[in-house]
């Protein structure tokens, strides 16, 4: 694994990729290197004309890459659902789901569609409703992943039951850190649902370190302490085609194993190549997953 890149991606001719939150950052730079290893890459956002330049400037680099665009709402179940319907109509396998999109504190306490705080709600409820609706195509596949990717925040996060929604109290990171505690417990605990019930689907969870993309920016604002720093200290951020290589790994290596989590090997996981990353004690509490598994697929509608 010592300095893995993208150059280290199987080539492969055939293998349908799909990427939520690839017309920028992280996923952006996935839907490149996926492509150029020949995969067919389903691009998904919120806004259709971000997409079509995403795919124009790809194939500007790669004009062979196959690459498409698909619209989806994380914070809307009723789009989650649309979204899947159409790929179950045509019924082709999907051998890899890269759930990467993502939103970071913003400042006032926002709701999806659904009435979820939106963090929660599209980080962690979007993806887990999106995994199980596509499970069945997923399962088709004979060498499927699907790649959660968290966060270093999720270090201080804790599945707090009792709010999780943050109704009682609004504090931005700490919703943050749930939710991305929320990616990695999802993706521990759907590697072990998958073991228990022969779905024959390989789930591992990643982060990008500290990367230098627009989460921050679009979240907490350009003018917040973290947006500030974002866009007047770059240095201090990796880029993202580099804070993509842990995602990519998880994705691609034949290496990457089930139940792992990978992330940057330096400096506490901030920057650097792909590594196994720390898993936080609260994430290896079962109970804790078990019980965040039922109440998500009660509040996202949905059953495994």
């Amino acid at each position: 694994m010592k300095n893995w890149t993208v150059s280290n991606i199987p080539q492969r001719n055939d293998g349908l990729a799909i990427i939520t939150g690839s017309t920028e950052g992280i996923g952006y730079e996935d839907a490149i290197a996926l492509s150029a290893a020949g995969w067919n890459v389903i691009m998904m956002g919120r806004n259709p004309q971000k997409g079509v330049e995403s795919i124009a400037k790809i194939r500007q680099v790669n004009p062979k890459a196959k690459v498409s665009f698909e619209k989806i709402d994380l914070a809307d179940l009723y789009s989650i659902k649309a979204f899947a319907s159409k790929m179950i109509a045509r019924d082709e396998p999907i051998n890899l789901l890269i759930n990467n999109a993502g939103v970071m504190t913003p400042p006032k306490r926002l709701e999806t569609v659904d009435g979820f705080e939106l963090q929660f709600g599209t980080n962690h409820l979007g993806h887990f409703a999106l995994t199980a609706q596509l499970l069945p195509l997923l399962r088709k596949a004979a060498d499927a992943r699907v790649v959660t990717v968290s966060s270093v925040a999720n270090r201080e996060g804790q599945i707090n039951f009792d709010d999780l929604q943050s109704t009682s109290s609004y504090v931005p990171m700490k919703a943050y850190s749930q939710a991305k505690l929320a990616n990695l417990m999802f993706a521990l605990e759907l590697q072990r649902q998958s073991e228990k019930h022969g779905w024959g689907v390989t789930s591992i969870a990643a982060h990008p370190g500290v990367s230098r993309t627009n989460l921050l920016i679009t979240g907490a604002g350009r003018w917040s302490g973290p947006g500030i720093a974002r866009t007047f200290l770059p240095f201090l951020f990796q880029p993202s085609a580099q804070g993509a290589l842990p995602t990519l790994y998880a994705a691609t290596s034949p290496e990457a194993k089930g139940g792992f989590y990978y992330g940057p090997n330096k400096l506490s996981e901030t920057r650097g190549f792909p590594a196994i990353a720390k898993i936080p004690a609260q994430a290896e509490d079962r109970s804790v997953s078990l019980k965040l598994w039922d109440v998500s697929q009660k509040l996202a509608k949905v059953e495994f």
